[in-house]
């Protein structure tokens, strides 16, 4: 692969992000949402992309878009399309584009059956709940999360429905472990590692494991100029105290690379002449050690309870995500290596701090991921940045990864 076709690639992959970046809910920032209008929009622009690649384009009842070539067990290669709030444009479509990309390069004519997967919901931005899309091709998907409901009241069996699809066939959506025999995804680093030691591209070892909480604090609300300091049962203050211990215990374990984030405050009645009644706030917590992460989990929860006895108050935890640290295949990661060495760079393998489709469809076939870097680690935040040439690198070492593992 020469470097001026790299360079090609990166010119068309630029642009096919700048034009799934058009697809907004709001001017200004992008926000596309799971089974939203936008959803639509854009699923159907990576659906023209796919069968302009040769690529035969189904969907499945989560909105995932399948692009398939080939017949027999198969390479999936994805990422996903929708977004967070004011979000970046590379974090998730750069591993569709570099899909597609991939086996456009081979005229029709992959070396294996390949299918390209445009996931609908891994960021989990509409529901409280992440990678739906990843885990029903994954055959894990969790029938509960279907009465789950967004900021509207929505559920996620509604919007399904209101998609033109069926809740009743998403089973349908999942593969069987015989007709795969692989997962790899192409992603941007959203870290600074790859840029710190000047390197395009990094193979990835693992991906942390996660748990995500809600806790509500109850406490009473009350006349802000009347009731004592003494007497109050202020549930924002015992919430802030509870976050900072968050902090500490996130502080105390970055060693194994924790990571705790108090990320959502809501806060009622939330008037300003008024003592707060209540407070619900999410924990975000994350580590390579499923172990050390569970201690965590242990530490807050009795830390928690502890101030809300001292201060009157009640505490209520509910889990509304976990999921276990994942190993990326050794075999997989070889391969990519050997492409990334192949183009001339040496093949950096970090872990991931942030969660994938890649964890979840690991628990139907072996799967490997490829990072790619981007300007000064930002990421979820409209700075989000990865340059032409490094994204053309990206799909260079991918269509070298497809060509080793139809070998192997």
């Amino acid at each position: 692969m020469s470097e001026v076709d790299a360079a090609q690639l990166g010119a068309r992959a630029e642009a096919m992000i700048k034009a799934l970046g058009a697809i907004s809910a709001e001017p200004g920032r992008l926000v596309r949402l799971f089974l939203t209008p936008e959803h639509r929009r854009a699923a159907d622009l990576v659906a023209g992309w796919m069968r302009e690649a040769g690529l035969t384009v189904s969907e499945d009842a989560l909105g995932t878009v399948r692009g398939s070539i080939g017949q027999g067990p198969r390479l999936l290669i994805g990422s996903h399309i929708d977004t967070v709030i004011d979000a970046g444009q590379y974090d998730g479509p750069l591993g569709v584009i570099a899909g597609i990309l991939a086996v456009s390069h081979f005229g029709g004519k992959p070396p294996l059956p390949i299918d390209v997967l445009a996931f609908g919901d891994e960021e989990g931005s509409r529901f409280p709940a992440t990678m739906a899309s990843s885990s029903a091709c994954a055959g894990v998907f969790d029938t509960g999360t279907l009465g789950l409901a967004d900021r509207k009241g929505v559920t996620l069996a509604e919007a399904i429905k209101a998609y033109g699809k069926n809740p009743d066939d998403i089973a349908k959506a999942a593969y069987r472990k015989d007709e795969v025999r692989a997962y790899a995804e192409v992603h941007i680093e959203q870290g600074p590692l790859l840029e710190f030691d000047g390197e395009p591209l990094g193979v990835v070892t693992g991906i942390v494991g996660q748990s995500r909480w809600r806790v509500t604090v109850t406490g009473e609300a009350g006349h802000a100029g009347t009731v004592p300091m003494r007497m109050r049962r202020d549930a924002l203050a015992g919430a802030a105290e509870m976050a900072l211990m968050i902090e500490r215990v996130g502080r105390d374990n970055a060693a194994s690379h924790m990571v705790a984030t108090v990320g959502r405050f809501d806060v009622s009645p939330g008037a300003t002449n008024i003592i707060p009644a209540s407070v619900t706030f999410t924990i975000d917590l994350r580590d390579l050690d499923d172990r050390l992460r569970q201690s965590a989990i242990d530490t807050i929860r009795r830390e928690a309870r502890a101030v809300a006895e001292k201060r009157d108050l009640g505490v209520i935890f509910e889990v509304f995500h976990d999921a276990a640290a994942v190993a990326s295949d050794g075999k997989l990661q070889q391969h990519f290596a050997d492409a990334i060495t192949a183009l001339g760079h040496k093949p950096m393998r970090l872990p991931s701090g942030a969660g994938h489709d890649a964890q979840t469809m690991a628990q139907l076939c072996p799967s490997a991921m490829m990072f790619v870097r981007c300007r000064r680690g930002i990421s979820h935040n409209p700075a989000e940045y990865a340059s032409p040439a490094d994204m053309g690198l990206a799909v260079a070492a991918l269509i070298r990864f497809i060509e080793r593992f139809a070998s192997q």
